[in-house]
């Protein structure tokens, strides 16, 4: 049943979709952010700088998904792993460098002029791109690194309550579709079957 288990990129195209956008640190921000933290592309284009820096520019650890950007306006703390923190700390080097606004109500993640908050439909078309240039053998929705991540930290704790919060699901029942078995697993438990 296909519909129980949402598309989630292998682990070699997680790190492929990560290493193509390695010299685009906008980019790449995007995707680990999504891919790190599970969020959504809404709360990814409408986070403002002040949601990830001090006024002195430092990157938080802890971030507050403020309530007009998070799902059904469920406002919520999102905990920032140290390769994140790493990353934010080289992305606002490279704002100042191209002048992107800096104040605390200024979009997180400008467009190409450097102003206006780039729009969802523009990562959308960037991520297809970038999944094309890393030599992707089918194209993934952006939804699916969110899918990723969540599926990511249940593997590694196998523990349905923890997957719960970090995607800030409601109810657990929400969670249990990112409990399914990988690709890879099912191949590899399938692979010496008698037939």
């Amino acid at each position: 049943m296909p519909h129980l288990s949402p598309p989630t990129l292998t682990e070699r195209e997680q790190k492929e979709i990560l290493r193509a956008t390695a010299r685009i640190l906008r980019d790449h921000l995007i995707y680990s952010l999504a891919l790190g933290k599970g969020l959504r592309l809404a709360e990814i284009v409408g986070s403002n700088v002040g949601d990830v820096y001090t006024p002195d520019g430092r990157p938080r650890n802890r971030v507050r998904l403020r309530p007009e950007i998070a799902k059904g306006g469920r406002a919520g703390d999102v905990f920032l792993p140290d390769a994140l923190v790493a990353k934010f700390r080289r992305f606002w080097a490279r704002k100042r460098r191209q002048r992107e606004g800096l104040r605390p109500e200024d979009p997180l993640f400008c467009s190409q002029g450097g102003r206006r908050r780039i729009s969802p439909r523009r990562v959308q078309f960037a991520f297809r791109t970038w999944q094309a240039k890393a030599g992707f053998d089918r194209l993934y929705p952006f939804h699916s690194l969110r899918h990723c991540a969540i599926t990511n930290v249940y593997r590694k704790s196998r523990d349905l309550f923890l997957a719960q919060r970090f995607a800030r699901h409601v109810s657990p029942l929400t969670t249990t579709v990112y409990t399914h078995p990988s690709d890879e697993e099912l191949f590899s438990r399938i692979r010496s079957l008698t037939c």
